[in-house]
């Protein structure tokens, strides 16, 4: 839980204008966020359309009427958007693109996740910002990529989470989707490291510049030892088989349990564990090589011990001696002492008629400078006159 009633952190000194919406960006942004950035989230009327996905508040304010009472979000929007400030402008409106653009002047960076050109359209693009602030740092996320960077025959398309998976490789390597937005959460956090990574160049050399980040070249990078070995082979890895064994999850009595024992010295403590010495001297498993060859004999053996405990009786046995881990279902997390020891678990009210709830901690942990949740998740232009305030802008 944190104690934080202000912006603190590292990145206290960046301002980001972020127009992105649904996921990937704002996954980006809040990281920044958390990490003391001053966030200002620029919505349309209608809200980003993240605010309308389940499960909501008992007191959700399905009208979006943006009056003191109950939450114009359901808890997906909350588990992006915190630690941000939100502003309602209408891109379509001339006097409404001119408050953006006047904070623009006043900004280190500007996100967007719309589709190629749609900014353009509105006279918004990079070019037309760059002109009012030569520093400023304009970043994307799209499905393809942006013309700018690179033509892609499918800068057009729109794409999604699991279009992303499907056509970056990860699905035909993994075997099925992801159950969470993968394609998304990664293209944000490099986002956000493109994003540093630009405003550093622009704070030495006075010039901002553009970048982005395409959902399906994310994807290949996550695939980066499959694409290596694909270019040598010319052949896909075959489905369930392994370099590293055992290297995976085993049954337990209460579920499953993750062991990665690839390396000998881990073998023989797990074999110890077991009480199956022979399987240290066995020619089909005593080397790693040898256990891959051998991979449906090894983790069925492996199995043939694990399936006789439970996860906490396997972990008092190789837990801190060989890699291990349960497959915890939410509420065992939520219950795990880790979480609590370091914080990752942070408490806030949500509005109106509601309970508490927990979001996500921050996972980038500094020893001189406290960073965290220090502000809830913004309701729909919760901030706008706050913020024009600040930034001398009169509408």
């Amino acid at each position: 839980m944190s104690n934080l009633t202000e912006r603190s952190g590292p990145l206290e000194d960046l301002t980001i204008i972020d127009c992105t919406m649904a996921f990937a960006g704002p996954f980006g942004t809040t990281l920044l966020a958390d990490l003391g950035a001053n966030v200002i989230k620029v919505e349309p009327p209608r809200g980003d359309n993240f605010r309308t996905v389940p499960p909501f508040p008992p007191d959700y304010d399905h009208a979006f009427k943006r009056t003191d009472a109950g939450a114009d979000y359901g808890m997906a929007f909350a588990g992006v958007n915190r630690n941000k400030r939100s502003i309602c402008l209408d891109l379509k409106d001339p006097g409404d693109r001119e408050v953006l653009l006047q904070l623009c002047e006043q900004a280190d960076a500007i996100v967007e996740n719309m589709r190629a050109g749609v900014m353009d359209k509105l006279g918004l693009g990079y070019e037309v910002i760059g002109k009012r602030n030569p520093r400023i740092v304009y970043g994307c996320v799209r499905g393809y990529g942006d013309p700018r960077t690179g033509e892609s025959p499918y800068a057009d398309w729109p794409c999604l989470d699991v279009a992303g998976q499907s056509a970056g490789g990860l699905v035909e390597a993994s075997g099925d989707i992801f159950p969470i937005a993968i394609s998304d959460i990664y293209p944000g956090t490099l986002m956000a490291m493109g994003l540093l990574a630009a405003v550093h160049r622009a704070r030495n050399t006075g010039h901002g510049e553009f970048f982005d980040v395409a959902m399906y070249d994310a994807v290949m990078t996550l695939l980066k030892s499959n694409v290596a070995a694909y270019s040598l082979t010319q052949q896909p890895p075959k489905p369930g088989r392994r370099a590293l064994v055992p290297f995976g999850l085993f049954p337990a009595k209460d579920g499953r349990i993750a062991i990665a024992a690839p390396v000998e010295h881990h073998w023989a403590m797990l074999c110890d564990a077991m009480e199956r010495p022979d399987l240290k001297t066995d020619e089909r498993t005593e080397t790693n090589p040898k256990r891959s060859a051998n991979q449906d004999f090894t983790e069925a053996e492996v199995a043939k011990w694990t399936v006789t405990k439970t996860k906490q009786e396997i972990l008092d046995l190789i837990g801190g001696k060989v890699p291990c881990g349960p497959a915890n279902t939410m509420q065992e997390v939520f219950d795990d002492p880790h979480v609590d020891a370091r914080g990752m678990l942070e408490d806030y009210q949500i509005p109106g008629d509601n309970p508490a709830a927990a979001l996500a901690g921050n996972p980038i942990k500094f020893a001189d400078v406290p960073t965290g949740l220090y502000q809830a998740p913004p309701k729909l232009g919760e901030h706008t006159e706050e913020i024009l305030a600040e930034f001398g802008i009169k509408r």
